[in-house]
């Protein structure tokens, strides 16, 4: 799961040790002739000139092309803040991700960030998609412009967020969201699961997220489906203990899934 747990914001030479190919200074020798090399920290420094500084930053293990791998980079604005009536203080934070390889233009996601857990959750539905900018095509009017979308649709986010409170689950239908969670969890992998791992994702691990509202029994789920706080069943049926998401590519697209998915149980 991504490490969005430092409050500090990151500094350039903090982010060189972290993700190095965030400074790559040209393009891969793969790179078309017409492919544009805008380096990552231009796009960083132009963000923080919008109030928008970095939180975390990772990068792809890479065995071929390093220096010029995928990487990620989240971004948070301390004046842009969800202010729950419940005391659920949630920030609002842009995702990006590229590569120096030709392969990615820049693509900026929206998240969140809530205090009370300090989770990071991927926003998706259909109202809200992924913003791209193509590199031949970014200049800082071209960012702001991105940004300025992304803030707009935060009411989007906002109404997702307070049905998701205003709806309560039945036992069937927390059973039914923490069995689809635990779905896209082994899904592609010859892992099953039991009853038992149903109990464990359901399982609060602190007082706010207990009850039967949706937004709740969502964030405890996603919470223990990304931590792995959960035993699976091997192809031999033997119980293990499943593992943190690290991959930064799987975390999006299982919070992203999760997302999408608890919005259809909104009553």
């Amino acid at each position: 799961m991504l490490d969005y747990t430092n409050s500090e914001f990151k500094s350039l030479e903090e982010l060189k040790e972290i993700a190095p190919s965030i400074f790559t200074t040209k393009g891969a020798e793969s790179t078309s002739d017409k492919y544009t090399h805008i380096p990552t920290d231009r796009v960083i420094q132009d963000m923080e000139l919008l109030g928008w500084k970095v939180v975390d930053a990772k990068e792809v293990k890479a065995r071929e092309n390093v220096g010029f791998q995928k990487h990620l980079v989240v971004f948070r604005n301390p004046d842009v803040v969800i202010n729950g009536d419940d005391g659920d203080t949630v920030y609002p934070q842009v995702l990006l991700t590229n590569s120096h390889d030709g392969k990615n233009s820049f693509t900026f996601t929206a998240g969140l960030f809530r205090m009370i857990c300090e989770n990071g959750l991927v926003v998706a539905d259909t109202k809200f998609e992924d913003f791209k900018v193509k590199h031949m095509g970014y200049d800082f009017e071209t960012l702001q412009d991105t940004i300025k979308e992304i803030i707009s649709n935060l009411d989007l986010t906002v109404e997702s967020m307070n049905k998701m409170k205003e709806t309560e689950l039945n036992e069937e239908q927390m059973f039914n969201l923490a069995k689809s969670f635990l779905d896209m969890r082994v899904e592609g992998t010859n892992n099953t699961y039991n009853k038992d791992a149903i109990t464990e994702v359901l399982d609060p691990q602190r007082s706010e997220d207990i009850g039967n509202g949706l937004w709740e029994v969502f964030n405890r789920v996603q919470e223990n489906i990304m931590e792995g706080n959960f035993e699976y069943l091997t192809v031999k049926g033997k119980p293990r203990q499943a593992r943190i998401i690290k991959n930064f590519k799987q975390d999006q697209d299982l919070n992203k899934k999760m997302f999408s998915k608890a919005l259809e149980f909104v009553a």
